[in-house]
């Protein structure tokens, strides 16, 4: 619904979002060997994380057998189902992360990023128990660094394509808000159903839950909460609404860019 495009945040402190990037870097280079791998899919199956497997109810063969099954709630954060897998997540992570990176420091942020991922992994792992489906991709570590931004700069404007078509220049409660209800409603209807999807939708919201309620302890003791605020003007496909506080020249975010 929302495709997110890039945001009006400005970092305060740290000079670059390094792990923001590395994390990306290391999620397109080990899609890259999943490629190499080809159709055997030794590392896809080998680095996932497999429910049945990791209580125990399962075992992989062998030639498939690379790390601990309980490795795999951090190895299966780095791969992708395929390229269109892959953009998504490194998109969100790109627009979100560097933010929410400055606003714990390189290393707090890797702990928050990585934690996020096996609470996610976890929570998935725990609603579809006898599952043998690899389970794969940054989504739930990403969910988290959602969850944090949302926390964070609940009402920095964010630039999304609204249906793949609509420019449109939203609060961040709005974009992550809506996003986070979509989790909700089918992850909901994943628990309905007769039994689990393609999509982790659980862990997605696990992740965001995890992040917004990590980002407390996580973040630099300088870093306040639900701060950024711009006054809750909307642009939507170039008209632009301003607030009083816009009308009044007391925008903190700046004038319209």
């Amino acid at each position: 619904m929302f495709l997110p495009v890039t945001d009006a945040n400005t970092r305060s402190w740290i000079r670059y979002h390094y792990l923001t990037l590395t994390l990306i870097l290391a999620c397109v280079l080990t899609f890259l060997a999943q490629l190499a791998d080809g159709p055997r899919e030794h590392l896809t199956i080998g680095l996932s994380a497999i429910p049945a497997v990791l209580w125990g109810e399962a075992r992989l063969p062998d030639e498939l057998y690379l790390i601990p099954a309980w490795a795999t709630l951090i190895s299966s954060m780095f791969l992708h189902g395929g390229w269109m897998h892959l953009f998504g997540n490194m998109l969100f992570l790109w627009v979100f992360g560097d933010n929410v990176e400055d606003a714990m420091g390189h290393w707090r942020f890797l702990g928050f990023y990585v934690l996020c991922g096996i609470i996610a992994a976890l929570s998935h792992a725990i609603v579809f128990a006898d599952s043998q489906t690899p389970m794969l991709g940054a989504s739930g570590a990403v969910s988290g660094v959602l969850g944090a931004y949302f926390v964070l700069h609940p009402k920095v404007k964010v630039w999304v394509v609204i249906f793949s078509l609509i420019p449109a220049r939203l609060p961040t409660w709005t974009v992550l808000g809506a996003w986070a209800a979509m989790q909700v409603a089918f992850s909901l209807m994943d628990a309905a159903g007769s039994g689990e999807t393609q999509v982790a939708w659980f862990a997605h919201v696990a992740g965001f839950v995890a992040g917004a309620l990590l980002v407390v302890p996580f973040r630099l003791p300088h870093v306040a909460l639900w701060d950024k605020s711009d006054g809750g003007s909307i642009d939507v496909g170039g008209l632009r609404f301003r607030s009083k506080m816009r009308a009044e020249g007391n925008d903190p975010t700046g004038p319209w860019g």
